[in-house]
């Protein structure tokens, strides 16, 4: 019923206002300091009547003591709290943030504002302490006089999103963990008609692009100045080719890092395509196949390794006969002396077999002297001006043992085909020391066939050798071809020998 000044009675206020304007029109409210409704400022019912009707959960805390007026959204988040809460003050509503709300209320009554973003509060709702995030956001309610006289909040719970990102980041980087672990560098999408490509951080750093263009997006051509410069152009025709003919996309290639370095990577792709059948998404994966590269490789040279050495057997079993017959006065002495040098050139062999099974850590420490008399001693015939050795006991480490006989093995095989030790005559001398942090030797060889011209053509056998000192060892060689022999020297870190 409308009475005579024309406003609604007092029971009539709010209009509507859900479950919570039924609370607010049965609570007796002379019971709080707000006082009967009839006595609210028109700018209390104003706010009221307004949050009453939003679908997002709001409180009024009014005057000093924070009186809670909230709508039926904030029932909800209020949980076994409501309705006991509807009316309260708000540190008596919510003992265990009191401190939280003292401050909300101090700044909000002082004019100000507050804003938080998955605000993490401990609150009992049901009895028992539980963890909750929310959005919050407090202004200022402004009063007839113009001051604040009350704070509204919008509270947002974002309990479920925040559990669910944390869920979604530990699933993540357990994807990542087991990604890497499999050699995964990432997954990309070129949108083929605006050439715009999108990858993964870490598949942009991989290519030298900066992981910012990622998500942002880049052009092709930014991927492909990655790709190693050999390889660029086989690639960019191999995508083009999948565009046209819609097969997938499996690539090898190479990129060319930032600091020098080249890893291979397998590509694995196919292009998508609109309904009118124009290419739109071109979307694959890369992995790193770097450690499967070098381990082929690896295989590779072993295989021609072995292979070369078995023809060297051959051949310096030829040499071996050869030396014998020459120094042996009866069959009986050549015998003799054949059997004694290929039992040494067995022991020389088993010098070099743990660096080629892989078992190095098998192998003990020895001495340069040891390790020289043991590769050279099949090439002996008796003189003993034939192979001379001078030198300290200067440690070998079991790693620096393979690429050192190695070494010497080479020289002396390539010594008996066409050096020294081709002739009666001829002779090596090998010297050996140790100055300062590095290990010296040298190897001269005399009385061979006259060498005219430097050698051009560089077999397998030199290959490796070269590889065996500058690569495992970390050292030099020289070979200085003196018309009267061979000079060859070495020079290796000390601390490299001794591994």
């Amino acid at each position: 019923m409308t009475n005579v000044s024309g406003s609604e009675p007092e029971d009539h206020f709010p209009f509507g206002g859900g479950e919570n304007g039924g609370l607010i029109r049965a609570l007796d409210w002379t019971n709080t300091s707000l006082g009967s409704i009839s006595k609210w400022p028109e700018s209390l019912k104003t706010t009221v009547s307004i949050l009453l009707r939003s679908p997002v959960p709001i409180v009024l805390l009014w005057g000093l003591d924070g009186i809670m007026i909230y709508n039926d959204a904030y029932s909800i988040f209020a949980g076994g709290r409501h309705p006991l809460l509807f009316g309260s003050k708000v540190r008596e509503g919510w003992p265990e943030v009191a401190d939280f709300n003292d401050n909300v209320m101090k700044v909000g009554l002082g004019g100000g504002t507050l804003s938080y973003r998955n605000q993490e509060l401990t609150l009992h709702r049901s009895g028992v302490p539980e963890q909750v995030w929310m959005n919050l956001d407090y202004s200022p309610v402004l009063g007839e006089n113009g001051r604040p006289e009350g704070v509204l909040a919008v509270v947002v719970e974002t309990t479920q999103q925040v559990l669910a990102e944390r869920a979604l980041a530990i699933t993540g980087e357990r994807l990542r963990q087991a990604l890497n672990a499999a050699g995964m560098v990432g997954t990309f999408a070129w949108h083929v008609q605006s050439d715009t490509f999108y990858s993964d951080a870490r598949f942009a750093e991989m290519f030298s692009v900066d992981p910012a263009k990622g998500d942002k997006g880049a052009p092709l051509s930014d991927y492909l100045a990655g790709v190693h410069p050999e390889d660029v152009q086989r690639i960019a025709d191999a995508v083009n080719h999948a565009v046209v003919t819609r097969e997938k996309y499996v690539q090898e290639y190479r990129l060319l890092q930032k600091d020098g370095n080249i890893r291979w990577v397998e590509a694995r792709g196919e292009c998508l395509y609109e309904e009118d059948g124009q290419p739109d998404r071109f979307v694959g994966v890369v992995v790193d196949v770097t450690n499967q590269k070098n381990a082929q490789e690896r295989q590779r040279l072993l295989a021609r390794e072995a292979d070369h050495r078995v023809k060297n057997i051959f051949a310096n079993f030829h040499s071996l006969i050869s030396l014998s017959a020459r120094s042996a006065g009866s069959p009986k002495e050549m015998a003799q002396a054949l059997r004694g040098r290929l039992d040494a050139l067995l022991r020389a062999k088993d010098l070099v077999r743990p660096g080629i099974m892989g078992t190095e850590h098998e192998s003990e420490q020895t001495t340069m002297d040891a390790l020289v008399r043991t590769v050279l001693q099949p090439y002996e015939d008796g003189s003993p001006d034939r192979i001379v050795l001078s030198g300290p006991d200067v440690p070998v480490g079991a790693k620096a043992v393979t690429g050192l006989a190695l070494v010497l093995h080479e020289t002396a095989t390539n010594a008996v085909k066409y050096g020294a030790l081709s002739r009666p005559d001829g002779s090596i001398r090998v010297t050996w020391d140790a100055s300062g942090d590095d290990f010296r030797l040298d190897w001269d060889e005399t009385g061979g066939p006259e060498i005219d011209v430097k050698p051009q053509a560089r077999g397998f056998g030199s290959t490796l050798t070269d590889r065996s000192v500058t690569g495992e060892l970390g050292g030099r060689i020289e070979h200085d071809w003196r018309r009267n022999g061979l000079r060859l020297r070495l020079n290796i870190p000390l601390e490299r020998l001794a591994r």
